[in-house]
């Protein structure tokens, strides 16, 4: 059996593995050092948590390596992440904080998300989108490694499996 060209495109696009989610238009982030966040001082997060406390602003984390993983319900690689990022929280004790903020239009499906991906690190919702603008992640999932004085050290964007090991490895190299 002899498969078309156009067969052929839509069979290996459709085994491709999702390492990013867009919404809407939005241009990807630049990954790693090219972020114009990187060596600049995080922008502060206010918010509310919907999975994992009461409350979190990013300043009173100071002392702490902080990852703020830009993410969304309706993300495939981001469902991937969780149960990762949780284990590389719990590895690395007190030292890690992992912090997910939903960048979904309702918060309905957050804490669902959470037990399914076995996440019980801190999830906030973004509401109106200021933390994302503010960060400009580009697309979910989106990492930003931030440093015990507040500073972004490195930006991750989208997830393979695996990519978790360079994430560990950029994290312990600022404890």
């Amino acid at each position: 059996m002899r498969l078309s060209r156009s067969s052929l495109v839509v069979a290996l696009v459709a085994l491709a593995p999702v390492v990013a989610c867009d919404k809407g238009a939005s241009a990807r982030a630049p990954d790693g050092e090219a972020h114009s966040l990187v060596g600049s001082p995080a922008p502060e997060i206010d918010l509310p948590l919907v999975s994992g406390g009461d409350h979190v602003k990013l300043s009173s984390l100071r002392g702490k390596v902080v990852l703020v993983d830009f993410w969304a319900t309706w993300c495939a690689p981001c469902r991937a992440s969780f149960p990762r990022y949780e284990a590389l929280a719990k590895k690395l004790g007190g030292e890690l904080v992992v912090l997910g903020i939903s960048e979904d239009e309702e918060p309905d499906g957050i804490e669902g998300f959470a037990r399914e991906t076995g996440a019980t690190f801190p999830l906030a919702w973004d509401r109106d989108k200021a933390v994302a603008g503010a960060y400009d992640p580009g697309s979910m999932p989106t990492s930003f490694v931030v440093d015990k004085n507040g500073l972004v050290r490195h930006v991750h964007s989208g997830y393979r499996e695996g990519d978790e090991a360079d994430i560990e490895r950029r994290v312990r190299d600022l404890l």
